[in-house]
This record gives C-alpha cells, sequence and structure tokens, in this order.
C-alpha cells in the first residue's frame, strides 16, 4: 500500500509541478513551472525505507494472543525505520491509568525500555499495549520515533474493531501495521500531503489510486492463501501412501481408531476436491488474483487443503498411538497438550476479580490442582504399559468433559454476576458460544479435535475470551465507552515524559 500511495503523491505531485526534497524528512523544495513534464519530477524522488523490526518483544500477561500468528506477522511489517517492537498486554480495569500501568510494568520488568535519565521512552522503540478487560489500548515510542497524538490516535484506532470483536491477535497486527506506517513516515506519504494535492490534482487520480490499493491488497491476499494452500497440499500428496498405510493399519475395534477412519472414508474425495481447486487457481492471472470473488477460492483451496494436512496427521498418530509404535510418545503429547494449556491457565481464571466467592472457583482450584497431578500419573502409567492407548485416551477425555462441565457451570455463574438483566444474559451467552465456537486451541490436528464437534469440549483460553467479548457487549450496550485519549502517566510516573497515550475502546 505504501508503494501505491508514493506512485500516486508522486503522479499527483507531477500535476502539481511539486519538486520532492533530496531527504524524505524535509518540504518540498518548491514549484516548478507549470511547463515541467511529469517525468522530470517523479524521477527525483527518495525511495521510501522499508526495514522489518529489529526485535520483537512480547509480554503477553494476560494470555490472549496466538503467538505463531503474530510473530509470523510481525515480523513481515515493514517500518520506515529500524525499530525495536514491544507487545505488552494486562487485565486490569476500565478505572486504570493504563500510561501508568505500563510504565511500571517497563521499570519493574524491563528497564532497557526507559532512557538511561528515566525520563523518556528508549531510542527506536514502539510499545504497542492494550487491556482486553479494562478494554484500553496504548501507543508508546522514543523521541525518535515519537509522532502526534491524532497518529497515536490513528494507530490505536486501526485495532479498536478488531478488539470490539475480541480479535485480540489481529487487532495488534493491525495496530502494529498503522503505527509501522505513521512512525518517521516520509513527508510525500503523509494523509495531509495526499489530502491537498488530490484536492488541488483532482479526484480521479485518488479514484485510480484507490482501485490500485484494492486490487494489490487481493492480489496480496490471494497469495497469503495460496501460500499456504499449496504448503499444504504438498504436505498431504506427499503423504499418500503413507496416510493409507497408516488407515489401513489403525484397529477398527478400538473407538478412537473406528471414528477416525470413519474421516478418512471421505479424505479421497476431498483430496480431489482440493486437487481441482489447486488446478483452478493456479490457471489465475495476476489480474484473476485481483478480485474479491477470486480471493475467496483461493481462500477455500487453503482451508481444505490445510483440514486434510491435519487429518492425515491425525491418521498418523492414531495409528501410532494404538498399536505403540516408535514414536508414539510424540503423538500422546500431542492429544495431552490441549489439557495441559488448561491448566497452565486456570490460576489466571480462578484469580479473576468477578470471580471470587464463587463456588464454581473452588471447584476449579480443586480441579487445577488434582488433575495436574493426574496428567504426569496418566503420562507415567502410559510410558510404563500399566494402561492401554484406548484407556489412556478414555480417562483423558474423561477429564476434558470434567473441565467442560465446571467451565459451563462457571460462565453461568459469571453471567448472573455480571448481567443485570435476562437480555444481558442472553447476549453474554452468545458471545461465549461464538468464542467457543471459534476457538482453535482444541485444533483439528488432535484426534478429539478430528472426530468431535466444537461444543463437545470448553477450554480455558476460549472461556476467558468470551467473557471479555461477553462483557463488552454489555458494556456497550449500557452507555457509549468515552474514547478520548490520555497521556498523563499518574502520580507514580513523576517527571517521566515520554511520547505516548491511551484511549478506551
Amino acid at each position: 500500500m505504501k508503494k501505491i500511495l508514493g506512485i500516486l503523491a508522486l503522479m499527483l505531485m507531477a500535476l502539481l509541478g511539486i519538486v520532492p526534497a533530496a531527504t524524505a524528512g524535509s518540504a518540498p523544495a518548491g514549484i516548478a513551472p507549470a511547463g515541467i513534464a511529469p517525468a522530470a519530477t517523479a524521477g527525483s524522488a527518495p525511495a521510501p525505507t522499508q526495514v522489518t523490526a529489529t526485535d520483537i518483544v512480547v509480554e503477553d500477561t494476560a494470555g490472549v494472543l496466538y503467538l505463531p500468528q503474530l510473530m509470523t506477522a510481525l515480523e513481515q511489517i515493514k517500518f520506515h525505520e529500524p525499530t525495536t517492537v514491544v507487545i505488552y498486554t494486562r487485565n486490569g480495569a476500565r478505572s486504570d491509568n493504563f500510561n501508568e500501568k505500563v510504565l511500571q510494568f517497563a521499570r519493574e520488568k524491563h528497564p532497557e525500555w526507559i532512557t538511561a535519565d528515566g525520563q523518556k521512552w528508549a531510542d527506536g522503540l514502539f510499545i504497542f499495549a492494550f487491556d482486553p478487560a479494562g478494554r484500553q489500548v496504548g501507543t508508546y515510542m522514543g523521541e525518535d520515533r515519537k509522532v502526534s497524538l491524532g497518529k497515536q490516535e490513528s494507530i490505536q484506532q486501526a485495532s479498536k474493531e478488531l478488539f470490539l470483536e475480541a480479535q485480540w491477535t489481529d487487532g495488534t497486527i493491525a495496530g502494529v501495521k498503522k503505527g509501522a506506517s505513521l512512525i518517521n513516515q516520509p513527508w510525500y506519504l503523509s494523509a495531509a500531503f495526499i489530502i491537498t494535492a488530490s484536492v488541488t490534482g483532482g479526484l480521479a487520480a485518488l479514484g485510480f489510486g484507490t482501485v490500485l490499493i484494492i486490487r494489490r491488497n487481493n492480489r496480496k491476499k490471494a497469495g497469503e492463501h495460496l501460500k499456504r494452500g499449496d504448503a499444504a497440499f504438498s504436505s498431504v500428496s506427499l503423504a499418500l501412501d503413507v496416510t493409507e498405510l497408516n488407515a489401513k493399519t489403525i484397529p477398527e475395534s478400538s473407538t478412537y481408531g473406528s471414528l477416525v477412519l470413519e474421516k478418512y472414508r471421505t479424505f479421497s474425495t476431498r483430496y480431489h476436491e482440493a486437487g481441482e481447486l489447486n488446478q483452478r487457481v493456479h490457471s489465475f492471472t495476476d489480474k484473476d488474483m485481483s478480485k474479491g470473488r477470486n480471493v475467496k477460492i483461493v481462500a477455500r483451496y487453503a482451508e481444505l487443503a490445510q483440514e486434510l494436512d491435519n487429518l492425515d496427521d491425525v491418521i498418523a498418530d492414531t495409528n501410532t498411538l494404538l498399536n505403540r509404535y516408535s514414536g508414539w510418545e510424540s503423538a500422546w503429547e500431542r492429544q495431552v497438550r490441549p489439557l495441559m494449556d488448561d491448566m497452565e491457565q486456570l490460576p489466571a481464571l480462578i484469580a479473576q476479580p468477578e470471580a471470587q466467592g464463587l463456588a464454581t472457583t473452588a471447584a476449579l482450584a480443586s480441579l487445577h490442582a488434582q488433575r495436574s497431578h493426574d496428567l504426569e500419573q496418566l503420562g507415567g502409567d502410559f510410558q510404563s504399559r500399566l494402561i492401554s492407548p484406548e484407556a489412556a485416551l478414555d480417562r483423558l477425555k474423561v477429564m476434558r468433559a470434567e473441565l467442560t462441565a465446571l467451565l459451563q457451570q462457571h460462565s453461568e455463574l459469571m453471567i448472573g454476576k455480571y448481567a443485570k438483566t435476562s437480555s444481558e444474559k442472553k447476549k453474554m451467552r452468545s458471545a461465549m458460544e461464538r468464542s467457543r465456537q471459534d476457538d482453535i486451541s482444541m485444533s483439528q490436528a488432535t484426534i478429539f479435535g478430528s472426530i468431535y464437534g466444537w461444543n463437545s469440549f470448553y477450554s480455558v483460553h476460549s472461556f476467558n475470551s468470551g467473557y471479555i467479548t461477553a462483557q463488552r457487549s454489555v458494556d456497550t450496550a449500557r452507555s457509549d465507552a468515552s474514547s478520548g485519549s490520555s497521556t498523563g502517566y499518574g502520580s507514580s510516573g513523576g517527571s517521566f515524559s515520554g511520547s505516548g497515550s491511551s484511549s478506551s475502546f
């Protein structure tokens, strides 16, 4: 998009006769005579710097980010100058001075984020922080990276629509992308210049530029889907013979084996469909890839290929685990990992202020203590062959079902404590159910994830995300949240005057 805007800016400068200065940070040198040809001005424009972050630090103390997706995206974002990117999340209250809380965390955990004299944020630093519980988002920069308050609000605003849907990872990526585009932005890419030039040069050029941007973004999305789909489809294709052999030796007498084999019976049909989509999307030209409807086709190809790639992994794990073939330990680890993650996240859920005094909070605390031990015992019994693979999966399923039942009860009590009316309760239940349905922690790359539906189990991650969304939906319905920016660092900030601000969403 930056390149398109740069080209558009040069076209408009040519129309206006503006001669670009030699450096990106300076203003236009002057106005050329009307007869100067566009090529003469466009050729002297400086090329915008494009560099990825020099370092990425993630402090997800709220536990709401999906790191594989986040890191992959952040590593590809281009800045105008080398910049260290920090992502910080916390669960606080809406009444908190968010700027003060961010500064306190930096002083306690990351003094390197602050200048030696303790007065500013360190040079080269960009901090993107948010509080999913308190519904606040903030941006903070070193003096050599600072932007105006208006631009800080733009960065924060870029994330809010996604945050309002509890899409914490996507919202973070959107905010950092916006920050990258505005921090140390060359003058000829600024909104003020583009708007001024467009008014003078005519709206037609902007209309043309908008079309170019949309087409370019469509091509980029399609390209990303195609890359993901090709990787998965290639993996599935290379493993077809192995997948067939694995399926042939899965014990049909096993409950889990027979359920996985039911999934395998549709494998060939779905693989054929993916093959047809593969040929179709690879026949698309760049022009075809620019169209929104074709982006959806490429996305469907990628999703189907990924589903098949997950399924052949599940088939392999099922065969290896049920027959105790070499490598069964890794296969078992993949099945037990979702519940282990739940046990690790339970203490934070139990410690939530809204959960105090509820009967289910005590029950969850007891479950955490007992099942954390039981998981270790189960792994040891399986290792020592004191229990069969089938029985081990049965016990694991019982543990997951037990946690699911408690979380369902806990959600009702939490909703009852927060909601004031029956309509608010309904709104919160709907929000939590959507989060549960969208949850990716119960991956299809596990045996349980493959053979059971989304509503069979409930993860702690899904509960946390869903409850935050449910609270937000009720708060929004009760009153419009103030979105004004706050720049102060509170009483504990002292004389600290680093560039930064926060706002609500």
